[in-house]
């Protein structure tokens, strides 16, 4: 039995950014934003799946956490 993948709601976190480098003059800002993307999957399996599900390639840049209830 599986559920999901269910979207929980997206972090975003914001950084105002001077765009001079030396902080003087007129008063202008970059706005950067990063995003974070969570996701949900239950699956109700035995031990043997979840070592495969955990075997999958991910890049890098994706961090993933597992948990088991």
């Amino acid at each position: 039995k599986m559920n999901g993948p269910v979207p929980l709601p997206t972090k975003r976190l914001r950084v105002p950014v001077l765009k001079a480098p030396s902080g003087e003059g007129t008063a202008t800002w970059d706005r950067w934003e990063m995003r974070i993307h969570k996701r949900l999957i239950e699956i109700d399996s035995e031990e043997r799946v979840m070592r495969r599900i955990m075997r999958i390639r991910v890049p890098e840049e994706v961090h993933v956490t597992i948990e088991l209830i």
